[in-house]
C-alpha cells in the first residue's frame, strides 16, 4: 500500500517530493479530497481535523476545470463535430464566448448532417421568421438566433430596425447569422449606422439563397457590399435601397450582370444613383422585372426613355420626386414600345408632367388599370381629360393636389374615359369649384362605382346633382371634409343603391340625410361613417334601427348622440353590428352599459376613447364581459 502514496510522474499530487512524513494518516489524506477527482485510502473512521496554521494547504494550488483551459482552436474542434444543431445549440448556451465559438463555425466545416429539419423530422427550410427593434436588436442575440433556429427548420426571414444613438448591431453579429443561417431568403436592414460592407458580405457568402434585400438608411454600406451579394445570390428578386448615400451605379450595374431573376426594384434617396445605373437595371432585366419605384433620384430623361424602352415586363410603376425630368422624358417613355404590360401607374412630384407629356403616357400604356396623379402643378384640365381618352382599359383613376384641374376636367375625365372606369378620387384640388352650367341630358358614366371627393373645399351642390345624374350606379361615397355642401347636395345621392357611405368632417349634414339614405338603403347599406357630423343626432340612430338590415360597422364619432340613440341600436332585431365607433361622444354615459352589453353579441370591435362620460369602472366591465370585442377606451 505505501507504493500507492509513493508513485512519481506527472499526475503526483505534489510534485517536489513527500508532503507529510507518514502520508499514510487518514485523517491528513482526507483533507485532499476536495482537490482531487478520486483516491484510494482503507476505510477507517474519519477523525476531526483542525488546521492551527494558514500555511496547511499552501503548497497546493487549486487547478483550473480542464475544459475552461482548452484553447478557442480546441472548442472550435469539438463543436463542429457534434452530431448536430441541437447540440450545439445547447453548448452555445454555456456562455457568450462559447456562443461565439459556436456561431464563428462555417456550414461547410460542420461534419455532421447540414439537412434543415424540425424535431418532429418534418421538412421545414428557411421556415423562421425573426424581427429585432430597436434596443432589442444587438450581436448577442442574433447569434442566438443564429444558432438557435437552425435546428428548429432554419432562418428565412430576418428584420433589424436599429437606431443610431442605441444600435448594437455589428457585422459580428451579421456574421453570425452569415455562418449559421444558409436557408435565409429575406433580410432588411434599417438604420444600421454600425455595420459595413464586410458584414453584408458575411451574409452574401453564407446566404447564397438570398432571394430579398431590403437596405435603409445604412449609410455606411458601399457598392463593394452590393456587389457581393450580387455575386454570391443569383437568385435575388427583390431589391430595395432608401437613403443609402454611398450606394450608387457601380452596384446596381453589379446586380444587373449577375441578379437576371430580379423582380422589383424600389430605389429611394440615394444620391449617387444615376442614369448610367438605372439603364444597367432596365438594359439586363427586360424579360424579369415586374416592378418599379424611382423615388427622389438625381436621374433624367435618358432614364424615363430607357424605362420606355426596356420595360417590356414592367406591371408597376412608381415615379416620384424626380426634380431633373421635364416634359420630354414624359414623352419620350409615353412614345416607347415597352410599357405594353403596365397595369399600375403612381407620378408624384414630377414638375415634368404636363398636358403633352402625360397625354402622350396614356397613349403609350395602353393595358394601364390604375393611375395616381399627385402634385402635379402644371397638370390642367386638358391633359386630364386627354389621358382619360387615350386610356381606354383605365379602371382607377386618382388626382391629388393639381391645383390647375378645375371642375371641367373632372366631369371632363368622366364623360370621355372608356367603358371600364368603376373608381375615380379627387384629393385635395383647390382649383374645383362649384358647377354653374349643366351637363349634357344624355351622358351618363354607366361603370363608374366609387367615387371620393376628399378636401375640395370648391366642391358644392351642383356638383352632387351633376353627379347623382351622370353616375347612377355609385354604391361606394366618400365625401371628407366638404363644408360647403347642405342638405340638398345630399339628397340628389338617395337614387343610388348605397353600400359605403363616409361623410366624415361634413359639418352640414343633418338627420333628414341619414335617416333617408337609411329608408333609402338599408338592404344594401353595409358600412356608414359620420365621423365628425356634429348634426347627426339620435334621430339618425333611430332610423338606422328600423331600417339597416346588414349594417355591420358604424361610425358615430364626435356626433352629437346620447344614450337614447344607442338603446335604439340595441333595441333593434335586425341589426348586427360588428364595429361601432364612438369616440368623442360625450353626451354618451354609463347608462348605455345594458345596451352595450346587448350589442356586443355581435361586436368585433368598440371604440370609447374620449368619451367623458363613460366611467372606468363600466369600461372595465364591458372589457370583461365582451371577451370577443376589442375596445379601445
Amino acid at each position: 500500500m505505501s507504493q500507492i502514496f509513493s508513485f512519481a510522474g506527472e499526475n503526483d499530487f505534489y510534485r517536489r517530493g513527500a508532503i507529510y512524513p507518514n502520508p499514510k494518516e487518514a485523517n491528513l489524506l482526507l483533507s485532499l479530497t476536495s482537490l482531487v477527482d478520486c483516491c484510494y485510502y482503507p476505510p477507517c473512521k474519519r477523525s476531526r481535523v483542525v488546521a492551527t496554521a494558514p500555511s496547511l494547504f499552501s503548497a497546493f494550488e487549486a487547478k483550473p476545470v480542464s475544459i475552461d483551459v482548452l484553447p478557442d482552436e480546441c472548442l472550435f474542434e469539438i463543436f463542429r463535430r457534434l452530431p448536430g444543431p441541437q447540440e450545439r445549440s445547447a453548448c452555445a448556451s454555456v456562455s457568450k464566448h462559447w456562443l461565439t465559438l459556436v456561431t464563428s463555425i462555417k456550414q461547410n466545416e460542420i461534419g455532421a448532417d447540414l439537412s434543415n429539419k424540425t424535431e418532429d423530422g418534418d421538412d421545414c427550410e428557411g421556415c423562421l421568421s425573426r424581427s429585432l427593434d430597436g434596443k432589442k436588436a444587438t450581436d448577442v442575440r442574433l447569434a442566438a438566433i443564429a444558432v438557435g433556429t437552425a435546428g428548429r427548420g432554419g432562418l428565412g426571414k430576418l428584420s433589424i430596425r436599429g437606431n443610431d444613438s442605441t444600435s448594437k448591431v455589428s457585422d459580428l453579429g451579421l456574421r453570425s447569422i452569415g455562418r449559421s443561417c444558409p436557408s435565409l431568403k429575406a433580410v432588411s436592414l434599417w438604420n444600421l449606422s454600425t455595420i459595413t460592407d464586410n458584414g453584408l458580405s458575411e451574409i452574401a457568402q453564407g446566404c447564397p439563397q438570398l432571394e430579398k434585400l431590403d437596405l435603409s438608411r445604412c449609410n455606411t454600406i458601399t457598392n463593394k457590399g452590393l456587389v457581393a451579394i450580387a455575386k454570391c445570390c443569383p437568385n435575388l428578386s427583390e431589391l430595395t435601397l432608401e437613403a443609402c448615400s454611398r450606394i450608387g451605379d457601380e452596384g446596381l450595374q453589379a446586380v444587373a450582370r449577375s441578379c437576371s431573376k430580379l423582380k422589383s426594384v424600389s430605389i429611394k434617396n440615394c444620391p449617387l444613383v444615376r442614369d448610367q445605373g438605372i439603364a444597367a437595371l432596365l438594359s439586363n432585366t427586360t424579360y424579369s422585372l415586374a416592378k418599379l419605384k424611382l423615388q427622389m433620384l438625381n436621374v433624367t430623361d435618358v432614364s424615363l426613355a430607357v424605362v420606355g424602352h426596356y420595360g417590356l415586363s414592367i406591371t408597376d410603376l412608381v415615379l416620384s420626386g424626380l426634380s431633373h425630368v421635364s416634359e420630354k422624358g414624359f414623352w419620350v417613355m409615353g412614345n416607347g414600345v415597352g410599357l405594353q404590360k403596365l397595369n399600375s401607374l403612381t407620378i408624384t412630384a414630377c414638375q415634368g408632367v404636363t398636358d403633352t407629356g402625360l397625354e402622350s403616357v396614356g397613349k403609350g400604356c395602353p393595358n394601364m388599370k390604375k393611375a395616381l396623379v399627385s402634385k402635379s402643378p402644371l397638370l390642367s384640365d386638358n391633359g386630364l381629360v386627354s389621358f382619360a381618352k387615350a386610356s381606354l382599359s383605365l379602371e382607377s383613376l386618382q388626382i391629388e393636389e393639381c391645383h390647375r384641374v378645375t371642375q371641367f376636367g373632372f366631369f371632363g375625365s368622366l364623360l370621355n374615359c372608356g367603358a371600364k372606369l368603376k373608381a375615380f378620387s379627387l384629393v385635395k384640388c383647390l382649383g374645383i369649384r362649384d358647377l354653374t352650367t349643366g351637363l349634357p341630358a344624355s351622358t351618363h358614366c354607366s361603370a363608374l362605382r366609387s367615387l371620393s371627393v376628399r378636401n375640395c373645399p370648391g366642391f358644392g351642390d351642383a356638383n352632387l346633382a351633376a353627379l347623382g345624374k351622370l353616375c347612377p350606379k355609385l354604391e361606394d361615397i366618400e365625401l371628407y371634409g366638404l363644408k360647403g355642401i347642405t342638405e340638398s347636395g345630399f339628397l340628389h345621392l338617395l337614387q343610388n343603391s348605397l353600400v359605403k357611405v363616409n361623410f366624415s368632417g361634413c359639418s352640414n349634414l343633418t338627420d333628414k340625410v341619414i335617416s333617408a339614405i337609411s329608408a333609402r338603403n338599408g338592404w344594401t347599406l353595409e358600412v356608414l361613417t359620420v365621423d365628425g357630423c356634429n348634426k347627426i343626432t339620435d334621430a339618425s340612430l333611430v332610423s338606422i334601427a328600423e331600417n339597416c338590415q346588414i349594417l355591420s360597422d358604424l361610425d358615430l364619432s364626435k356626433c352629437s348622440i346620447s344614450d337614447i340613440g344607442i338603446q335604439a341600436l340595441a333595441s333593434s332585431d335586425k341589426l348586427k353590428l360588428q364595429i361601432l365607433s364612438m369616440s368623442g361622444c360625450s353626451m354618451v354615459t354609463d347608462k348605455s352599459l345594458p345596451a352595450l352589453v346587448r350589442l356586443g353579441s355581435t361586436l368585433l370591435g368598440l371604440n370609447l376613447q374620449q368619451c367623458r362620460s363613460v366611467s372606468s369602472s363600466t369600461v372595465d366591465f364591458l372589457v370583461e364581459r365582451l371577451y370577443k370585442c376589442d375596445i379601445l377606451s
